[in-house]
């Protein structure tokens, strides 16, 4: 089964897309763009509305409004087993009583794949995961990691038009989860399939999509590449859900071609990007800043930043952590530890917080 052979580089498009349970609205006015051979990512706290786009696309629900289209084709009206879309849910399904060769063969002998061609077409789907030997294993006898890479050989041995993966990192932690999310970007590089992935977790949605689509409450609220998401949230939803955020709250004083001053409540002023909002002087907003992007100086050698007091520290060997005691808000910083820096700053020390208007932005005070 050669790569040619396997992907379907589909692009997936929603327009308008509603569905309810009841009178509830589960996901309301969606509208998203997949490209071919994209890595997009629903990223959501549960209930907001993911895993019922994925059943949505996999055809196991119908929509109450809006369309989607596979390919230029609606395919609204297609039964799930004819859309060919391969789906790997959160606990896998695999069957516990076949061996890892039975269960990537299964889909295949549904659609009358025999004999030679079974087994070679088999045999090749596992080696691409990584899993040759292992044929006849059962489930029972895998790693974690194993058996989710015998989930994803038995969707793709059926050549699907599109994968979709709901939270395929289940229930892994700590080193699993770092490695089998290295042989899921290592996968997608490889094989190259359009592939939509609902996960809760940022690390994941920022380290494997080629775009994120944020969801809140059945409704996508911010749409972009990880690094766009990131550092240009446009909601404090998004600034507090994907990463870590400070939110100062300040008042805009001038309004700029490229961005906005405001001025804390402690009459420090700074120059930060506006986010993609319109201001006016006088408006109030939320000052975000991520806490990687801070540095602190001492605050009569610092010229700007923002005036605060150290009330906490904590050293982690690479880094340092500080918790900063600012007008109206306590800033997180952290800061690399550098092999000649022989000391920090400690509780009570009078500080700057300097920042940089590329790494911060201003964002609405409402929700």
């Amino acid at each position: 089964m050669s790569q040619e052979e396997l992907v379907r580089l589909s692009e997936v498009r929603m327009e308008a897309v509603g569905a309810r349970d009841g009178d509830r609205w589960l996901v309301q006015d969606v509208s998203l763009s997949i490209r071919p051979g994209e890595l997009y990512t629903l990223l959501g706290p549960p209930g907001s509305g993911k895993t019922t786009l994925l059943r949505l696309l996999a055809g196991f629900v119908g929509p109450d409004a809006g369309r989607i289209v596979v390919d230029d084709q609606p395919i609204d009206a297609v039964p799930p087993w004819k859309r060919n879309l391969g789906m790997v849910f959160q606990h896998r399904a695999l069957w516990p009583h076949l061996s890892v060769g039975e269960n990537v063969a299964f889909g295949l002998r549904e659609r009358g794949v025999s004999g030679e061609a079974l087994a070679r077409k088999v045999a090749e789907a596992l080696a691409q995961m990584g899993l040759a030997g292992l044929e006849a294993r059962r489930i029972g006898e895998l790693s974690e990691g194993q058996a989710e890479r015998v989930a994803l050989a038995r969707v793709l041995v059926v050549q699907p038009r599109l994968l979709l993966l709901d939270e395929p990192l289940g229930d892994l932690e700590g080193v699993a989860r770092a490695r089998l999310r290295e042989e899921l970007a290592r996968l997608h590089q490889e094989v190259g399939i359009t592939t939509v992935l609902a996960t809760r977790h940022q690390v994941e949605a920022l380290a494997l999509a080629t775009r994120v689509a944020v969801l809140h409450r059945g409704r996508v609220v911010q749409e972009g590449r990880p690094e766009e998401v990131y550092w240009r949230p446009r909601t404090r939803f998004v600034a507090e859900f994907v990463g870590a955020a400070n939110l100062v709250p300040v008042r805009v004083t001038e309004v700029r071609d490229l961005g906005v001053v405001v001025e804390t409540a402690g009459g420090s002023r700074v120059p930060v990007a506006a986010g993609g909002h319109e201001w006016k002087v006088g408006a109030d907003g939320l000052l975000c800043l991520r806490p990687e992007a801070l540095r602190l100086e001492e605050a009569e050698r610092a010229v700007g930043g923002i005036r605060g007091k150290v009330a906490g520290h904590l050293f982690e060997g690479a880094r340092q952590l500080y918790d900063v005691t600012v007008a109206g808000a306590t800033v997180r910083v952290e800061m690399l530890t550098s092999a000649q820096q022989e000391r920090g700053f400690k509780p009570g020390d009078d500080v700057k917080i300097e920042i940089a208007p590329e790494t911060s932005v201003l964002l609405p005070a409402e929700p």
